[in-house]
């Protein structure tokens, strides 16, 4: 019997190289070349191309990112249904391609706002999926300490997760100018949603960055309903795209991670020719609800929503793609799906345990360099430290 158990054993170990060894075997293509859609343009002579190409060592990247992205997501919401992430939470599964579409459209010194939809822009930007569950648990790991929660969370050239419907659209702006104004050729993404579209600030913004012409790409992410209305019974155009009226603008397939990224790409050369500001509209779809309180069935049936996750996927599509054409095969596929979920249960552990922020410590980073000084509590009697 003990001789069967070790055998058993033995077997199981010698069979997991044997995959890996079949999986490093492989005679795998270099980069493949794919049609992409169309952009519609708006004030543009031309476009980005119709065509790209995809090497395997970004594939393989591409994929294994907007599967972490997706997986996150789901573990939050579980974990906010098991009450470890309390308040506001808004998830973005079904919109990885762009995230990661943008992040790869651009340099890692150029500058990116959102909106409170961040957790997919926070992974891209660099934040670790520890660093990120951990601040949607309030923990002291998180990437703002604590502090922040699911809609503020900040990393290098990364300025949030803002909670005011649109109020980003003004600060990336903001950043634009300081990006001319120092001369070093970068560009701010300044990402927001189909309703926020319709903010008053967003115009003011798209105006002070034409007369300015700063290098802001303004990015609408039409995920068609904001918050439970769609985006046709709240606009009076949903040609987003051309809200810019001055502004030049495209329409992008933001199922599709390679023509985000061209996309991205094309909008980041035009604002660093000094053109001044470009708007892209992201056509993508959210699975989940508005927020964790939004079921998202009542607004669209499930049907809908299942025919989006069978025909457009962003993730399925990527991934017919580099099976098709010898980029990958499922097994390597299969192998990243498997390394993604064990970072997310490692992540999981990790915030689960960390300790929560001490009291202490509320009045901390106020500023960024600033020598330590007093702040008042919720009375004049109480007061904390605050230090950079």
């Amino acid at each position: 019997m003990l001789a069967a158990v070790v055998s058993r054993v033995l077997s199981g170990v010698a069979q997991k190289p044997a995959r890996r060894v079949l999986v490093a075997s492989y005679n795998y293509s270099k980069d493949a070349t794919f049609e992409i859609k169309k952009c519609d343009l708006y004030r543009l002579e031309e476009g980005p191309p119709l065509t790209a190409v995809l090497t395997r060592e970004d594939g393989l990247k591409y994929y294994r990112m907007m599967q972490v992205v997706r997986r996150m997501e789901l573990k939050a919401d579980q974990l906010y249904k098991q009450k470890f992430i309390r308040g506001f939470c808004h998830l973005c599964d079904g919109q990885e391609a762009c995230c990661v579409g943008l992040e790869a459209g651009i340099n890692a010194s150029d500058h990116v706002i959102t909106s409170y939809r961040a957790h997919g822009i926070s992974y891209t930007r660099g934040l670790s999926v520890r660093s990120i569950l951990a601040e949607l648990m309030g923990r002291r790991g998180g990437c703002a300490k604590g502090k922040g929660g699911s809609m503020h969370m900040y990393a290098k050239n990364f300025y949030g997760g803002n909670g005011i419907v649109g109020a980003q659209g003004p600060l990336g702006a903001g950043v634009a100018l300081a990006c001319k104004y120092l001369g070093n050729s970068e560009v701010c993404l300044t990402l927001y949603g189909d309703g926020a579209a319709n903010q008053g600030q967003i115009a003011e913004a798209y105006n002070m960055a034409a007369l300015w012409k700063l290098p802001c790409i303004f990015v609408c992410e039409n995920n068609l309903y904001g918050m439970g209305t769609s985006a046709d019974r709240a606009a009076a155009s949903t040609d987003y795209y051309k809200r810019g009226n001055f502004i030049p603008g495209l329409r992008v397939d933001g199922m599709d991670v390679l023509c985000v990224r061209e996309a991205t790409k094309f909008a980041a050369d035009y604002c660093r020719a000094g053109n001044g500001p470009i708007l892209m509209e992201l056509q993508t779809y959210r699975y989940h609800g508005h927020s964790m309180s939004d079921p998202g069935v009542s607004y669209r049936t499930r049907e809908e929503v299942q025919k989006v996750r069978s025909k457009s996927d962003p993730i399925m599509l990527l991934q017919e793609r580099m099976v098709n054409s010898q980029l990958a095969s499922i097994e390597e596929l299969k192998e990243i799906d498997a390394d993604v979920r064990k970072e997310i249960d490692d992540a999981v552990q990790f915030a689960t345990t960390d300790p929560e922020p001490p009291l202490e410590e509320l009045g901390h980073h106020i500023y960024s360099n600033n020598p330590p000084f007093e702040v008042r509590g919720t009375n004049q009697w109480i007061k904390f430290k605050s230090i950079s």
